[in-house]
């Protein structure tokens, strides 16, 4: 038994690593890491016919990933968390975010001067920092939304009270959007203020599914509060660079292709739009041989891409960003003890009087 799962372990290496080279497989090879795939991942199914149909699906996106894998590239593709499923059949069920409304009112984040953007640090992942809890998965609600504002807000309260709490995002499913749908994530930080406070994770557990009900005790349990919410300046990356400096940001990307689908890890480089269709977190920024990238924080899980993040290309010549990442970007606003509204967070730059509120 340990030799045989020593076998699958490097199968399944050979399917995450840049190679010069496609795989040659044989059926026997294939099957065993389906069956180690599946453990991997706790997959079962209802019967054996729609095992044998994700068997198939599963050939074709291992002979995917081995082609690209074999090519040289700064990313390399794996049997994630959604090797069985078609990239039609991932869109329908993983990807559905409402685009914000461009006739809504919001004030941007300061202006962008190139002293300011020169000062804000090369480098910062909020990890290392102690803002961020483990990766979530949002299963198969549409909630995506709710975990990136909740990242956010986790963040920030962290930053000015040095307390990281998991927040509940079935609060939000429950309470504000009444379902698992599509929502909107400037709504969703105004939910958060009108209400005064959310409560957390622990006492508002996650299910992946409407419960039909707002709890209204948990709803009136509002343990972490906010006093704002903000847009960075939109299509501006150096904008957003400045927004991470100070605190993770939640922002809208297109992950409508295959590539972003089978993600295993790397700087994402392949290109995609900017019809925005999933909420993630941008928890910070860095360089790696000399390629600038984002930190994203995802909601599916630490079974896709870097246990749950992935590094996407940063400064590049479309003003939206990769997969349209600086297209909205949102951050909440969170005073402490001493400060009066109006003030900016202890650390942070002040902002710009003279800023007037725009329509984005």
């Amino acid at each position: 038994m340990a030799s045989l799962l020593l076998f699958i372990s490097i199968l399944l290496f050979t399917t995450t690593s840049i190679s010069s080279a496609v795989p040659v497989r044989t059926d026997y090879e294939v099957s065993l890491l389906y069956e180690g795939w599946l453990v991997k991942n706790n997959k079962s199914y209802n019967d054996s016919l729609e095992k044998e149909k994700r068997y198939k699906i599963f050939k074709e996106n291992l002979k995917f990933i081995d082609k690209h894998n074999a090519g040289n590239h700064t990313y390399s593709l794996a049997l994630n968390v959604f090797a069985d499923l078609t990239v039609e059949e991932y869109r329908t069920a993983y990807l559905r975010t409402l685009t914000p409304r461009k006739w809504k009112k919001m004030e941007y984040d300061r202006f962008v001067f190139n002293d300011t953007v020169d000062a804000a640090p090369d480098s910062i992942d909020w990890r290392d920092m102690g803002a961020i809890n483990p990766i979530r998965n949002q299963g198969g609600c549409y909630s995506c939304w709710a975990f990136a504002v909740l990242t956010t807000v986790e963040a920030i309260n962290q930053i000015v009270t040095g307390d990281l709490v998991s927040l509940s995002e079935q609060q939000l499913v429950d309470c504000f959007n009444k379902g698992c749908q599509a929502s909107y994530m400037d709504d969703a930080y105004q939910y958060i203020i009108d209400n005064g406070g959310i409560d957390t994770e622990e006492d508002y557990p996650y299910n992946a599914i409407y419960s039909g009900y707002c709890d209204k005790f948990k709803q009136n349990t509002k343990v972490v509060s906010i006093d704002g919410y903000r847009m960075a300046r939109r299509n501006n990356e150096n904008a957003l660079k400045l927004a991470v400096a100070d605190q993770p940001v939640a922002a809208a990307v297109e992950g409508y292709g295959q590539h972003f689908q089978l993600y295993g890890n790397g700087i994402f480089t392949k290109y995609c739009g900017t019809k925005v269709d999933h909420a993630v977190a941008v928890i910070g920024y860095g360089n790696e041989g000399g390629k600038d990238y984002w930190i994203v924080r995802n909601s599916w899980g630490d079974g896709w891409g870097e246990f749950g993040y992935m590094k996407l290309e940063r400064n590049i010549q479309s003003r939206s960003g990769k997969c349209g990442i600086a297209s909205w970007p949102y951050y909440p606003i969170k005073y402490n003890n001493v400060q009066k509204k109006g003030n900016s967070l202890e650390g942070k730059a002040p902002v710009d009087k003279a800023r007037k509120s725009s329509e984005i």
